[in-house]
């Protein structure tokens, strides 16, 4: 989206630096005119660090997810910048930093996520008493927030119909856009002559929980489904930061393979035969179901993980949300290659024609019109 924006707007960029991940620094001249990093150390789960965050919890009125992000040396340098640039517009890039804006009514929300419907969801699947519990009060807390901050934003831009409607509904506010998600469609495209090394992928952060459910759920309720009729099917999970309990699974499943973090997305969606999707919580708009199309994949995902995405079940994909119909699209896709060729260009031909950045852009720079100004 910025690259894209990058090429018509000067941009400045507001961003933390952890002093480990570079590349977002060292490649800031690509979707933006001036970059200013802001140190700052999220503490990494299974740490004494995190520990104490989540104690905190317990009696913060902050969501725990919030109070990670909260940095004064950020709303320093964007108080100095507002100060003493004139810009066209402000824009909160997810809930997370809106602490961190000097004044959320004259910046844009940028909403990838309801949060609050995710942290519902966190509590609803969690299985035991004290998890369950600690979700239930982040998920109120979140919601408490996420009204507060959507209700005082100058304007709020969804991923989403149904993330604009579920606000809408959750918080009472009407000042909103939509903007779909987007995907580069040549990046993506596949070479000639690659031969599919997997029989599944699942790509995605290994470090954020609903992804991290998402594969525990297909290992112990679908994989085995899958392998009563294909004993061998092979499953990558392409995903930076995987947990050490994932990494325990994938050890005890010799058929899983994780990946952790790699350089590049594409040879392993290049090397699969189907994409899946298996998310039971999450919220907003996949943008790797987008990025499997455009590699030319056919896509099983369940309900939540399309939701937002105007994907035709049985044409542009396959929705299934128990484990028996999962599997069993799995199975019918991985049996007929007619079947996978079809899907992958019905699903080609629609997001090409509706969700190239170029055009998303465009949406972005209307719902930013439709903002406040900052200065």
């Amino acid at each position: 989206m910025l690259k894209a924006l990058h090429r018509r707007h000067e941009i400045h960029y507001v961003g933390f630096d952890d002093g480990v991940n570079a590349e977002g620094l060292q490649r800031s001249g690509e979707y933006c005119s001036r970059a200013y990093p802001v140190p700052h150390s999220v503490p990494p789960r299974r740490s004494l660090r995190f520990a104490g965050q989540l104690l905190r919890g317990l009696v913060s009125a902050v969501p725990v997810p919030v109070a990670r992000y909260i940095s004064s040396g950020m709303k320093r340098q964007i108080q100095k910048l507002v100060s003493q640039e004139k810009f066209d517009s402000l824009v909160c890039d997810f809930l997370f930093p809106a602490p961190n804006i000097p004044d959320i009514g004259r910046a844009v929300l940028f909403q990838h996520n309801v949060e609050s419907v995710i942290w519902q969801r966190h509590a609803e699947e969690a299985r035991h008493g004290a998890k369950k519990a600690y979700f239930r009060l982040q998920a109120r807390r979140m919601e408490r927030f996420e009204r507060d901050v959507c209700r005082r934003a100058g304007h709020i831009v969804a991923v989403s119909e149904v993330d604009r409607a579920t606000m809408q509904e959750l918080f009472g506010v009407e000042h909103t856009s939509t903007v779909a998600t987007g995907v580069d469609i040549e990046y993506f495209a596949p070479p000639m002559g690659i031969e599919p090394k997997t029989e599944l992928i699942f790509a995605g952060s290994m470090d954020w929980l609903p992804n991290i459910d998402a594969i525990e759920y297909f290992a112990a309720e679908i994989l085995p489904l899958i392998q009563k009729e294909r004993p061998e099917c092979r499953v990558t999970v392409a995903g930076r930061r995987p947990t050490a309990a994932l990494q325990e699974l994938a050890r005890r499943q010799p058929y899983i393979t994780l990946t952790g973090t790699v350089p590049d997305v594409r040879p392993y969606l290049w090397e699969s035969t189907v994409s899946i999707v298996p998310l039971r919580i999450g919220g907003g708009t996949r943008l790797k179901i987008f990025e499997a199309i455009a590699a030319r994949l056919p896509v099983v995902s369940t309900s939540v993980g399309a939701e937002g995405l105007p994907l035709a079940d049985g044409k542009q994909i396959a929705i299934a949300d128990t484990p028996e119909a999962f599997a069993g699209s799995c199975l019918k896709l991985l049996a007929d290659p007619a079947m996978r060729q079809r899907r992958a260009q019905d699903a080609w031909e629609f997001v090409t024609s509706r969700f190239s950045w170029e055009a998303v852009a465009r949406d972005f720079e209307a719902a930013l019109q439709a903002g406040p100004r900052p200065n």
